[in-house]
């Protein structure tokens, strides 16, 4: 325990910042849906700013990296967070929809940005030996304090100011140990080419995958507050619904791995897909029943929903060449974010059409259809099965780094030009 301790050691001022980060995030995630359902935004308007969101993300993975380049880590850092810390406010004083969008899509691109610092840090600053265990706290950091954050919601009424004053001081202050650590900053991210086309050809049901869960996901987070909402004045719901749903899904990420890891992941893609699907489906039942089932519906979605991108990209690094691992997490990542500046338009469209219920048949329906093109591949390609393969738990850690993307890139036969962060684990 003492040497694990002292592992953390040279980022325990960053996992602090990212206490304070996420858990500012986790507030404006709740905060935002149930404000602009108080202000009367259609469904499919809350859905523009969820896809606003990604929008910004995505650009962030394209571009972030070069404000890195420029200043470096610290001032990066410093630079995003006061930059992110604004846009709450801006949430809280104007109420206009453009407004909102383009603060949404902002937010997006900030956090691009200091998701990539976060990570290529905790990269550089981990030991292949001492790497799962740093990201292993770095994720239940992250789940626990996003927890904490959406709970927050419920301090307060969300037609007032504070909240947003409150998700803007977090993320304020989130800058302050970054800024006085006496720790050294990694080195300048590296330049990945991303070959998308060479990556949906080695592993289908991994992009497809992960776009599936873009969709499902991107959709979730934006529309979901909307779906658990009842009344403007019960947040209490509203954060012990998405709360739940986060809990399980960080609960069920181990035994769902080690059940991957035993044989063909493809098989475990398609349970989880469809357990997911019935999940939703059963969602649109609960959301009309008593509140217990409600509960119990979310906790079902977490447990089936949440695993699957780390699936998808455990799949695709069975696969993936020796030199191609960050390749192929920064290329899911985009592939993800396109899924989810769509979903939640799609979504939201369909909300609006037919009742908040439908949500989660939109979810059902794309986790059934990834399930079924898992299930079409498994009679075009044999298991990977190799006692040489990534563990679960080392491609969960792959697929969070953002790297910096070369946008210039296009999907040639090039090998891609990148100094690798993560070694192969062998």
């Amino acid at each position: 325990m003492r040497e694990q301790i002292k592992q953390l050691i040279p980022v325990s001022a960053l996992l602090l910042s990212v206490s304070l980060l996420l858990m500012g995030n986790g507030l404006q995630g709740v905060l935002l849906p149930v404000r602009a359902a108080a202000e009367e935004y259609s469904s499919f308007a809350i859905g523009i700013m969820g896809s606003a969101y990604f929008v910004g993300f995505a650009a962030g993975c394209l571009l972030g990296a070069h404000i890195v380049v420029r200043v470096g880590h610290i001032r990066s850092f410093a630079a995003l967070v006061a930059a992110c810390s604004v846009l709450p406010l801006i949430h809280g004083i104007i109420t206009e929809e453009l407004v909102w969008w383009i603060a949404r899509a902002g937010t997006g691109f900030c956090f691009a940005g200091l998701y990539m610092i976060i990570e290529s840090w905790l990269n550089e600053k981990a030991t292949n030996e001492s790497r799962g265990f740093v990201f292993s706290v770095y994720t239940v950091i992250n789940l626990t304090v996003v927890t904490i954050g959406q709970m927050m919601v419920t301090l307060s009424s969300v037609s007032t100011l504070l909240l947003f004053a409150l998700a803007s001081m977090l993320l304020s202050v989130s800058a302050i140990p970054v800024a006085l650590t006496t720790a050294s900053a990694p080195a300048s991210p590296a330049i990945v080419r991303l070959r998308l086309r060479h990556l949906a050809k080695i592993s289908p049901v991994g992009v497809v995958g992960c776009f599936g869960v873009g969709l499902t996901n991107g959709s979730f987070w934006s529309l979901a507050p909307v779906f658990a909402q009842t009344d403007v004045t019960d947040t209490t719901r509203v954060a012990s619904f998405m709360s739940i749903v986060v809990i399980a899904g960080a609960i069920a990420q181990w035994p769902i791995g080690f059940l991957s890891d035993k044989m063909d992941r493809r098989r475990v893609i398609i349970g989880t897909c469809a357990a997911a699907a019935a999940a939703g489906i059963g969602l649109v039942f609960a959301s009309q029943a008593a509140q217990v089932f409600l509960y119990v519906g979310a906790a079902a979605f977490g447990l089936s929903a949440f695993p699957i991108y780390s699936l998808c990209a455990a799949h695709l690094n069975d696969v993936v060449e020796d030199d191609g691992f960050v390749e192929a997490s920064s290329g899911l990542l985009l592939v993800y974010a396109a899924g989810a500046i769509v979903g939640p338009l799609i979504a939201s469209f369909t909300m609006r059409s037919t009742g908040v219920h439908a949500l989660f048949m939109f979810t059902a329906g794309v986790h059934f259809l990834v399930g079924c093109f898992a299930v079409h591949r498994l009679t075009q390609r044999t298991a990977v099965i190799d006692e040489d393969r990534p563990a679960y738990s080392e491609s969960v850690v792959m697929s969070q780094t953002i790297l910096e993307i070369d946008p210039m890139e296009s999907d040639g036969d090039q090998t891609p030009t990148a100094t690798k962060e993560l070694e192969k684990p062998h």
